[in-house]
């Protein structure tokens, strides 16, 4: 279906998901590249097999974040323990599979760095009109694109030469063929 039919019909147009994600992607890109001056190093869309990819993949002193962009332009996101809704719809899987993906990150690092590497997930919401987190025992840490400079300070979680270590591995994309 071309794109002015689609419009027409009131109807996303194949690549419309893709393009409002990668535009997301880039907004959150930026507000994290600015973090570089703090000490940390920032990877974007990593490759991974099975045509995934790490939207970001952000490492320093206060360890490493495994970022989730999701992009709901002039949108309500409310955020619960295990559940995102947005714009009050069915229930998303949104921190549970950024949960799997820090697993993944975690198994992957370690294994090429030879260390324990802790590894948390971040969901970043761009674009949103409300983002309203209800959540009581949450593992992922939720900010909206211009929150995320919040990691910039925290520290004494990695020494430099292991961010320096990390940042190495993780670059490479032999690191992932098998991720």
């Amino acid at each position: 279906m071309t794109r002015a039919l689609a419009r027409v019909l009131g109807r996303p147009a194949d690549g419309d998901s893709w393009r409002k994600g990668m535009t997301g992607e880039r907004r959150v890109g930026a507000e994290l590249d600015r973090l570089q001056r703090h000490g940390w190093r920032v990877l974007h869309s990593i490759p991974l097999p099975r045509e995934v990819d790490l939207d970001h993949l952000l490492i320093g002193p206060g360890g490493v974040f495994s970022v989730n962009t999701k992009n709901h332009p002039r949108k309500a996101v409310w955020v619960g323990d295990d559940a995102v809704k947005v714009n009050h719809g069915r229930p998303e899987p949104y921190a549970r599979k950024s949960r799997a993906e820090v697993k993944r990150v975690q198994r992957v690092l370690e294994h090429y760095c030879g260390f324990a590497i802790p590894v948390e997930p971040v969901l970043v919401f761009v674009g949103v009109t409300d983002l309203k987190v209800v959540a009581t025992q949450l593992t992922v840490r939720v900010y909206r694109e211009r929150e995320v400079s919040a990691l910039a300070p925290l520290n004494g979680v990695l020494t430099a030469d292991e961010v320096e270590r990390i940042y190495a591995v993780a670059r490479h994309r032999h690191t992932w063929l098998t991720a």
